[in-house]
């Protein structure tokens, strides 16, 4: 669960499994062999978050040659949930999703989910957002393409709702995302705005540095995209970790807890050899 003791690192499978059910469990184990605590999925209820003619729009792919028959595709259902369920619970190892619509937040309350996630896209939407609020679970709020009157609102409404929000996200939805856009001071702003919420991170880059970054600024969650090759087919996969990578992002976190210390300012035992060797004088 997240706290203020350690960094929840959550891998955001998404939908980089490509509504494959097979390659979507290789994934929940690798997350799990890289040291995750938590593998996220995202649940739509097609017609209701895409319109007919969205559905209808010439796309090709893998599933046929519209938009809709990608979509349909790449949702998974009650079944492939339970399979994913399943898993994470021999492994110990938490799962939720992001719901973008009331139905998909119906359908998850099925699970023994700790949390249910917003996401960026999601978090301009009042009416779901008060539906998850209601539902008594924590949530986990991401704030991509908002500005800080629109987080506000999003907080206001949710906690008007009787909801509890567990970690608010600094994020920049843009995949992959720009240097210069990833503002991790906005992380600042929102611990100033909003004293006593725990603030996170997720992370649209191609690389390590700003989830490190964000990890020393003391966030106490953070969020990547994974996928099992980067080269794979689909929308996210250029902005996701291999899970070498995310591996190697659990180490360099933990490790910056350590170096970070306790902050108490006092000799170590393994300097006092080097004292004895070194100085000429204590007088002090």
């Amino acid at each position: 669960m997240i706290n203020t003791e350690s960094c929840y690192l959550v891998a955001e499978i998404g939908i980089n499994h490509n509504g494959d059910l097979t390659k979507a469990l290789a994934m929940v184990r690798a997350a799990y062999e890289a040291g995750c605590d938590a593998v996220k999925f995202q649940k739509r209820t097609i017609e209701t978050v895409y319109s007919p003619e969205e559905l209808a729009r010439p796309r090709q792919s893998v599933f046929g040659q519209t938009n809709g028959e990608l979509k349909r595709g790449l949702e998974f259902g009650y079944i492939e949930y339970r399979e994913i369920d399943s898993l994470c619970r021999a492994l110990g190892l938490d799962w939720y999703a992001s719901p973008w619509d009331e139905a998909s937040a119906d359908f998850l309350m099925d699970f023994d989910l700790p949390y249910t996630k917003i996401a960026s896209a999601s978090i301009s939407d009042k009416t779901l957002l008060q539906h998850c609020a209601q539902q008594g679970r924590p949530l986990l709020i991401s704030t991509g393409m908002c500005d800080l009157d629109m987080i506000q609102k999003a907080v206001a409404t949710v906690q008007d709702s009787g909801g509890e929000i567990a970690c608010l996200y600094h994020c920049t939805a843009t995949y992959p995302v720009a240097d210069a856009d990833i503002n991790l001071n906005g992380m600042a702003a929102l611990a100033r705005t909003f004293p006593g919420l725990p603030i996170g991170y997720s992370g649209h880059e191609p690389d390590l540095l700003p989830s490190l970054c964000a990890a020393a600024l003391g966030a106490c969650s953070i969020e990547r995209h994974v996928t099992l090759d980067r080269t794979d087919w689909g929308s996210d996969q250029a902005a996701s970790l291999e899970m070498a990578e995310m591996a190697d992002l659990r180490w360099q976190i933990d490790r910056i807890r350590v170096l970070a210390g306790d902050g108490i300012i006092r000799i170590f035992d393994s300097e006092r050899p080097v004292a004895e060797k070194l100085r000429r004088v204590t007088s002090l």
